[in-house]
This record gives C-alpha cells, structure tokens and sequence, in this order.
C-alpha cells in the first residue's frame, strides 16, 4: 500500500511540469477575432510558434483595438517585417532598443531624426505613421 501510494504521488510530481505547458497553448483556432486580426500576418506560422513566442505577441495585441487604422495597419506591417527576422537579427534589435530607451532624450531625438528619412522611405511607410504622436 505505501509503494502504490509512492508511486501516485511520483507520478503526480512528474507530470506536473507538463500540465501548465498544456494549459497555456495557444492555438491559432483559440484566439479573439481581435487576437486574430492583430496577427494576420502571422496566421501560417502561428501554431509552430514557441509557446513563449504566442505569449508575447498576445501581449502586444491588448492595445490593438484602440489604434487608428493608420496605426493598425503600421503595427501588421512591423509584425511582418519583425516576423521575417531571424532569432539573431531579433536579438539585435532588442538590444538596441533597450540601448536606446537608456540613452538620455536628446540622444534619443538624434537618433530618430537620423532614421526618420529611412523611415519613411521603407514599404508599408506612411507620414501619419511616423510622427511623435503616432509612437
């Protein structure tokens, strides 16, 4: 009676790590109409995303409904672009915006000066898009 009630309770511990990773799946049928059309671009690929991966781009689609159209189609036009970089490349640019977010403000305006013509010369780009109050 005490070995079976061992092994319950191993078995009980050892599939606890796997329960919560089940729990947290994210398949592209479960998502929000909102959720979904917030991650069109990314609808092929969704469910080979990490989990982790699902994770942060839900959290990126929470202030979706309140963008103008304008922002809207900026935000899927920075997801496809963003969903096109490799692991590498991604890592790159986390670490630059963590470096400038860090930077004092008029380091930061110099910068985004410097980009702007950039900026608004990529495909999917739009006046609107860039501007102060659209960031």
């Amino acid at each position: 009676m005490r070995l079976l009630r061992t092994l319950i309770i191993a078995v009980s511990l050892a599939t606890l790590p796997v329960l919560p990773a089940q729990a947290a799946n994210h398949p592209w049928a479960s998502l929000t109409p909102i959720q979904r059309e917030a991650l069109a671009p990314l609808a092929q690929q969704w469910d080979s995303l990490p989990e982790k991966q699902k994770k942060r781009l839900l959290g990126t689609t929470k202030h979706y409904p309140s963008l103008t159209p304008v922002q809207k189609e900026r935000f899927q036009t920075r997801l496809t672009a963003w969903s096109k970089l490799t692991p590498e490349q991604r890592d790159r640019a986390r670490e630059k915006y963590k470096a400038l977010r860090k930077a004092p403000p008029e380091k930061r305006e110099e910068i985004k000066n410097k980009l702007a013509p950039q900026a608004a010369s990529s495909p999917g780009s739009t006046t609107a898009a860039t501007t102060p109050a659209n960031r």
